[in-house]
């Protein structure tokens, strides 16, 4: 095998290292190639960062016989060591919030649906601690992850009641009084203090590591090597820190991409350089040198489920012909929230059909206006996309995922899919040969805007920036060969070639038109990408953007009067910049409809 000087390095370096890898450079071959390179007789423990990493590891060391590599992850460690030494239970799934208030008991204080907010923030903290390297709750600030002001505020006012649940519900966990999550038995390994009896411990896909994995890994006193890519850290919403950065370990590079040519490198680095807005200047290299010309396996990748969901519909309305697509994780997935609510319970939600609802906390919402002041207090982003979507498409939800459904495949004949669907994170560590990028990542205009003046949450705003330009450089980076791009997504400075198709964004009305015509007549024709238009949750914010500001009382007074004249919902939505549901869930929040007719 003919290696790189960077690969040959690494395989011939002694002691502790760190190894910064850009996407598609080879990585998993070097690490095997260093595992070759040391005595047979070394026990070697190669630690992944999930099962599918962990499988796919332990076929290619089998593969070159290399039986002296034991090939685990966090999680199954720490399931034999605590799971089967405590006898314990394992919820997998995770505790959903109305189990967490049925369990703990909370009573609501007065306040609409205090009790699941404070359950939902509970479940949180959770899982903060659970994924820290502390030793106890009160060694953590849970305000500094919290970001949205409605929520802040009421974390801020409930502090001590939210921290005491934590504990007393890590409590019930510990005595086995309830079942455990993953999280809770990978923490409690953690403050075990474990002693891994190893050689050298290999640790992959180091850059989106917890805190308390980070701890085990250090601890060890074998010959250490962890390895990742700095801008591939996506996961901070899981608590993940960049723990390459946090390795005091002589570092060495492979910046040579195998996957890619010089075109999509060029474009991936103009991406990684919007970070230079954020903070000071920094470095970046990656040498294409992938060389392909294929364009079968074909994809469209978006940052939320909603522009997924949105562009897929858009998809089979617009390519009738198309017969069969694969979602990445499966459809299923992309119509339930993590804490198991259904794109559908909210749909009946919003059609004022409660006997239909099955997710208990839905159940316990009277209208979507009150579900949408639970989000704002919870930051659930989940629900928030599945409220935008039944917006937009109503009742012909279900008959436009029935189509979806009928035309998607299984795992198995995922090779007939003539299109792939997947977010940036389902589709992290796969390759397609052509892709394109929905336009609903962050822009440079917008990393500009939000750079600019001085904010007392800064550094909190520093690290969700840099997350945000990692997921559209994980996007840009899934592709071989070819790149279908919005304008908007374009860099100022990037170079357009054959393999980057830029995509112009519809204008509202010539956008209305091409959907119109796409309902009409579908043109034979080979099958290739939607135009493209903009599913940006944060361009709808831009666009109204009076209707995110915290509502004052001089506001509050206006609103009053306004409301005491007649006028009419619609109008004072437009006078104060804000939806209607917002406006009607703050006049029912000021009890005007009460104080006005009595």
């Amino acid at each position: 095998m003919l290696l790189t000087a960077e690969q040959r390095a690494i395989i011939y370096s002694t002691g502790d290292i760190k190894i910064n890898a850009v996407a598609g450079s080879g990585k998993t071959t070097t690490i095997i190639e260093y595992a070759k390179a040391r005595p047979a007789t070394s026990k070697i423990f190669y630690l992944a960062f999930n099962k599918s990493v962990k499988l796919e590891a332990q076929k290619k060391f089998s593969d070159l016989g290399l039986h002296n590599v034991k090939v685990e992850t966090a999680h199954s460690l720490a399931y034999r060591e605590i799971v089967f030494r405590h006898n314990y239970r394992v919820k997998a799934n995770g505790y959903k919030t109305h189990e967490i208030v049925e369990i703990l008991g909370l009573q609501n204080n007065g306040d609409k649906h205090a009790e699941y907010v404070a359950a939902n923030h509970i479940n949180k903290f959770i899982a903060y601690f659970c994924n820290s390297d502390k030793q106890k709750v009160q060694d953590l600030n849970y305000r500094e992850v919290v970001f949205d002001q409605e929520a802040k505020e009421f974390v801020s006012a409930a502090y001590e009641y939210i921290e005491k649940n934590t504990r007393l519900f890590l409590a019930k966990m510990d005595k086995g009084e309830i079942e455990i999550t993953h999280d809770f038995y990978l923490k409690k390994f953690q403050l075990s203090n474990p002693r891994l009896y190893f050689d050298y411990i290999l640790f992959d896909e180091g850059q989106d590591a917890s805190p308390a994995m980070l701890d085990i890994f250090f601890k060890q006193p074998a010959t250490k090597v962890i390895v990742g890519d700095t801008h591939q850290q996506i996961y901070g919403w899981r608590f993940a820190v960049n723990s390459l950065e946090k390795a005091n370990f002589k570092t060495h590079h492979l910046s040579t991409s195998f996957r890619f040519g010089a075109d999509i490198a060029k474009l991936a680095l103009d991406v990684l350089n919007w970070k230079n807005l954020v903070t000071e200047e920094q470095q970046f290299a990656i040498e294409g040198k992938g060389n392909t010309n294929a364009n079968k396996v074909k994809a469209i990748i978006a940052r939320t489920n909603l522009g997924l969901l949105l562009k897929a519909i858009e998809y089979v309305v617009e390519k009738k012909q198309v017969k069969h697509i694969y979602f990445e994780g499966n459809i299923h997935s992309y119509t339930y929230a993590d804490e198991g609510t259904s794109l559908y319970d909210v749909l009946n939600l919003y059609n004022k059909k409660p006997a239909l609802i099955r997710d208990p906390l839905i159940a316990q919402m009277k209208s979507i206006d009150e579900l949408e002041e639970y989000i704002e207090k919870t930051e659930d982003v989940q629900l928030g996309m599945m409220i935008e979507i039944v917006k937009e498409y109503g009742s012909d939800i279900p008959n436009i995922l029935n189509t979806i459904k009928e035309k998607h495949v299984g795992n198995n004949e995922k090779e007939k899919a003539e299109m792939i669907f997947s977010t940036v994170h389902r589709c992290k560590g796969m390759e397609y040969d052509s892709i394109q990028i929905v336009n609903d990542f962050i822009t440079q205009e917008k990393v500009e805007k939000q750079t600019k003046g001085t904010r007392t949450d800064e550094q909190i705003n520093i690290a969700r920036l840099n997350e945000e330009i990692n997921l559209l450089y994980v996007a840009v980076t899934r592709t071989k060969n070819l790149i279908h791009i919005p304008e908007t997504l374009l860099p100022a400075n990037a170079t357009r070639s054959a393999q980057i198709q830029v995509l112009r964004v519809l204008p509202e009305e010539e956008e209305r038109r091409a959907v119109a015509k796409s309902k009409t007549k579908v043109p034979k024709e080979t099958i290739g990408y939607p135009k493209e238009k903009s599913y940006s949750v944060d361009e709808a914010r831009d666009k109204n953007k009076d209707a995110y500001r915290p509502w004052t009382h001089a506001l509050d007074q206006e609103l009053a009067r306004m409301y005491l004249q007649g006028i009419s919902l619609g109008d004072m939505a437009k006078h104060f910049g804000r939806t209607r549901g917002a406006v009607g869930s703050r006049i029912k929040k000021l009890e005007l409809e009460y104080i006005y007719r009595n």
